[in-house]
């Protein structure tokens, strides 16, 4: 007889659900093969035929840290197209790269780590490139798109697993593994959860990442959200993967936990499933997690409903059906459609701020094309190999006529004179060691900073004479003519060695500092004085060199010659994305650095015909007021030059629309770490000031009329219809945008709030009829009385237009909603993170697991007001929970002390709460306002009161 092999076990079965599949996979493995699925690095269980795993792989705005693929905008500019359909073309065409990178190379993961859905709150943040808006709404449109490409269409299998990061209300990189961001519920729930809530439910997100900061004193690695608030948005098994080395810092920079025991049993426990730390060294998290095991501070049904987690992914991602997996063969990388696909996107991301005609400009303008960043295609952290690249140089000669277009950098040209006499000397590069240009680009080692294999510089008498570009805050780069960047390898050698800067830690930078009558220069990366020895050029903590700086050329000189013989001067300026704001930098000015500021005047003195083109990663502060024409556009990628050269040439209309609001002034940004965006009037929402420029701002080469505005509710929905007009000469784009302002509201709320939009191209004279179906929950805002969401009786507005400040049309709907009622104190009480107003106060954690407290800033004094507190018939005591030492303080309206508790002695703990009761000196009844006054550094949970 012919023996048969045994049948696979039940997890090799497609036809088998798959979390049957899952159970009987994790019925299999051993606890110790269980505990090493939790590492980011998973190994392969060969016995079982189950290969290795390894979540992460950064796809921003293209796939990442792999070497070539086509590079799309930065995500705040895919923002900036408000264009969910290209966005969503974009993520598949990134998810298709990667499943393409991976048949060629297995360390490509499908566990792709984006899109960043952190709300672009203030614009010093050093990683706003990396987000959509400031708006959650259309934060999450972008991010479900773009999640929707990248998972695919199939009803099955996954072509990747995205994982949005970061989870939550993250936007400061200074001190960012330590600081707590205060968060009201109000804010909580309007603003930081909505952005993720919204993707999440569309059902293409596979997980998120907690972010390394504390929301209200705890760590978000341990956040009590994640299971009360995200994993209740949808029946999926998502996938939650630590931030790198965030696990280590619950113990050794946060110190929430004395042992790494206890901090990865309560990761775990709270949510944690995959733990990103100590690189592809797993040794300490198993380590870690069996030691937890040992001590019971974890069980093994805890380690199964991570690992459940991880295999889910991992069945959706077709791992075990390689035969059943249409995405098994995917081959697209870099074709005609992707590069089509870069250069539509980046055109939908440049934003016209400015016009007043000159623009577009005639095909034989003569031009002159001009700033630090005129022929350069920048790449940030999160970008992948340039392939293909165009300038705005390139672009602007390729279109217009290179005969027609002349440049001018306008760095300083420079020589470097030692104090022997002699001059830096950048030595010629080997033949091979020549930047190169185009697809030879990406696989060329010679562009790869930290080389020791080229020469290091020399002196001789006769010096290289070096482009100094000043990026601001007195950051500089210094450039060999050949376009090599000085740079510093692990040897301490200078070299000639890098294409751009670049890098975890930026070794392209340096700073003149006044030394007598010269200058030491000091390498930023290092911290240590470049030093002309014996041995040759290098950075040392001795015997600095002193330098002459020889100015061969000012930069201004060049730009004003250039200017002053062309039609039409454009001036690109912006940002390097590796230096002055970046992740681990935030920026501390909203202003243009100084050299480029300067480039600008020169530029517009000579020649009134001045267009300023920003490309940057964030919003500036500048002065358009004698600037005929103003563009921004984020790095858009390896089609940046030909796109801003199509716009300006009129090829394309702009339609692009600010993503977040560009403030006039660094007075008008609150303090950083300050997350009350309700309390402090941050973004559009609330901001009462006026802005440089708008959110939702965007100018055309066309005109629109808008028209025929109708709303009425429906049922559970109000429905809104408009028309919009193409009244100019050329076919455009236009994004109508549809916001909403409660009229009487009882609590602060939106001065509008975006609700709806639609970008729209329409042909001369051609008109849209737009309709939006708006659900009531649209109008409604989180009661902090009822601890839910309510919608409030009354008249609401709707405000049509084309930004937040440039409204066309308006109706009112008065909807039925819910009446507000005043909070019952007898019956609920009052925790305390639930005040309508503060001042001087901070939420922190009630305990290490779930739970929030108040405590006044610093150990000074605070104040919290509850608004229409209802005493009922009448209360004679109150109590309140603490910790610490100080006092709490109770009045009513405004009025004198009714009563104030202290702890005799402080107690023993932050968590250790002690329950203080005190007469109140009159009889209260009926409905109050009530104040508490902290004193000290006492922590307040609750408040209760009794008749």
């Amino acid at each position: 007889m012919t023996a048969h092999p045994p049948p696979p076990p039940p997890f090799r079965d497609p036809d088998l659900p798959f979390a049957k599949r899952v159970d009987d996979l994790l019925s299999r493995l051993t606890l110790d093969e269980k505990i090493g699925f939790l590492h980011q690095f998973a190994p392969a269980v060969e016995r079982l035929g189950v290969a290795a795993f390894r979540t992460g792989q950064e796809a921003l705005h293209g796939v990442a840290w792999m070497g070539p693929a086509t590079v799309f905008p930065q995500a705040v500019g895919l923002g900036a197209t408000w264009n969910e359909e290209l966005v969503r073309r974009v993520g598949e065409a990134v998810s298709r790269e990667a499943r393409a990178m991976r048949a060629r190379d297995e360390r490509v993961g499908l566990n792709v780590w984006s899109p960043t859905v952190n709300l672009l709150r203030h614009p010093l943040w050093g990683r706003n490139e990396e987000g959509y808006s400031e708006d959650p709404r259309l934060t999450s449109a972008i991010a479900t798109a773009y999640t929707r490409g990248l998972r695919g269409d199939h009803p099955v299998y996954w072509r990747t697993a995205p994982v949005l990061k970061h989870w939550l209300a993250h936007n400061n990189e200074t001190d960012r593994d330590t600081t707590s961001s205060s968060v009201r519920p109000r804010v909580l729930h309007e603003y930081d959860l909505r952005a993720f809530r919204a993707t999440v439910e569309a059902g293409a997100t596979a997980g998120v990442m907690p972010a390394y900061n504390l929301v209200n004193g705890r760590p978000n690695h341990v956040s009590p959200y994640l299971a009360e608030q995200l994993r209740t948005w949808t029946e999926e098994d998502l996938l939650v993967c630590s931030d790198a080395g965030a696990p280590s810092n619950l113990v050794d920079s946060e110190h929430y936990f004395d042992t790494h025991e206890e901090a990865v049993a309560a990761a775990l426990r709270a949510g944690v499933d995959s733990f990103t730390d100590h690189g592809t060294d797993s040794s300490k998290t198993t380590a870690r997690l069996a030691g937890a095991l040992a001590r019971g501070l974890l069980t093994e049904a805890d380690i199964d409903t991570a690992v459940r987690r991880q295999l889910s992914v991992r069945f959706r991602l077709g791992e075990f059906d390689p035969d059943a997996d249409p995405h098994a063969g995917e081959r697209a990388f870099d074709t005609p459609e992707h590069r089509a696909l870069a250069r539509e996107a980046a055109e939908q991301a440049i934003v016209l701020l400015e016009n007043d005609g000159l623009l577009p400009l005639a095909p034989d303008t003569r031009i002159a094309v001009v700033g630090l960043l005129a022929d350069e295609c920048k790449l940030d952290w999160y970008s992948g190999t340039l392939i293909h690249r165009t300038t705005p140089l390139e672009g602007i000669r390729e279109r217009f006529g290179a005969e027609r277009v002349e440049f001018a950098e306008g760095v300083d040209r420079v020589l470097l004179k030692t104090s022997a006499g002699t001059f830096l000397r950048v030595p010629p590069a080997p033949a091979a060691a020549e930047p190169a240009r185009g697809a030879e680009a990406a696989l060329d080692p010679a562009l790869l900073a930290g080389r020791t294999d080229l020469p290091p510089l020399t002196t001789g008498a006769e010096g290289t004479e070096l482009a100094l570009a000043d990026w601001g805050e007195g950051l500089l780069t210094l450039r060999a003519p050949d376009g090599r960047y000085l740079s510093v390898a692990e040897d301490g050698r200078v070299r000639a060695s890098a294409d751009q800067p670049g890098g975890w830690i930026v070794q392209e930078t340096f700073r003149l500092e006044p030394h007598g009558d010269g200058h030491l220069l000091r390498h930023v990366g290092t911290g240590c004085h470049v030093q002309v020895a014996a041995d040759g050029v290098k950075v040392a903590e001795e015997d600095p060199e002193v330098f002459e700086l020889v100015v061969v050329e000012r930069g201004e000189e060049a730009v004003a010659r250039a200017a002053a013989r062309a039609d039409v001067v454009v001036v690109v300026a912006g940002n390097d994305p590796h230096i002055n704001g970046r992740e681990t930098e935030d920026r501390t000015t909203l202003r243009l650095p100084a050299q480029q500021e300067l480039l600008l005047r020169a530029a517009r003195a000579a020649n009134p015909g001045t267009v300023l083109a920003l490309v940057s990663a964030y919003p500036y502060a500048v002065d358009p007021a004698d600037l005929p024409a103003v563009l921004w556009t984020a790095h858009g990628g390896q089609a940046a030059g030909t796109a801003l050269a199509r716009v300006l040439a009129g090829d394309v209309s702009p339609a692009g629309r600010l993503p977040q609001t560009w403030y006039a002034d660094d007075a008008d940004l609150p303090d950083l770490l300050d997350y009350d965006v309700i309390g402090s009037r941050q973004t559009y929402l609330y901001f009462e000031g006026t802005p440089l420029y708008p959110f939702g701002h965007g100018r055309s080469y066309a005109s629109f009329a808008y028209g025929d505005l109708t709303a009425r509710v429906s049922g559970a929905a109000v429905l809104v219809r408009f028309t919009v007009t193409n009244t100019g000469e050329v076919t455009a784009d236009e994004v109508p945008q549809l916001y909403v302002r409660a009229v009487d509201p009882s609590v602060p709320r939106p001065r509008r709030e975006l609700v709806a939009h639609r970008r729209v191209s329409l042909a001369p004279g051609r008109t849209a009829e737009l309709s939006f179906e708006l659900p009531l929950s649209a109008f409604a805002f989180w009661d902090v009385t009822l601890g839910r969401w309510r919608v409030e009786p009354g008249p609401y507005e709707l405000l049509a237009g084309a930004s937040s400040e440039d409204v066309r049309l308006r109706a009112t709907v008065t909807l039925d909603g819910e009446p507000a009622a005043a909070r019952p104190l007898r019956e609920r009480g009052l925790d305390t993170a639930d005040y309508d107003e503060q001042s001087g106060t901070g939420i922190v954690d009630r305990d290490r697991t779930s739970g929030d407290a108040v405590t006044a800033v610093s150990g000074g004094d605070g104040e919290l007001l509850f608004r229409r507190c209802d005493f009922g018939d009448g209360v004679r005591e109150v109590s309140v929970e603490v910790s610490g030492e100080g006092s709490v303080e109770l009045s009513l309206d405004g009025g004198p002390a009714l009563a104030s508790l202290s702890p005799r002695t402080p107690t023993a703990g932050p968590y250790d709460y002690v329950t203080l009761t005190a007469p109140v000196t009159a009889a209260v009844d009926g409905v109050h306002d009530v104040r508490l006054r902290l004193r000290g550094p006492l922590r307040v949970a609750r408040v209760g009161f009794s008749g």
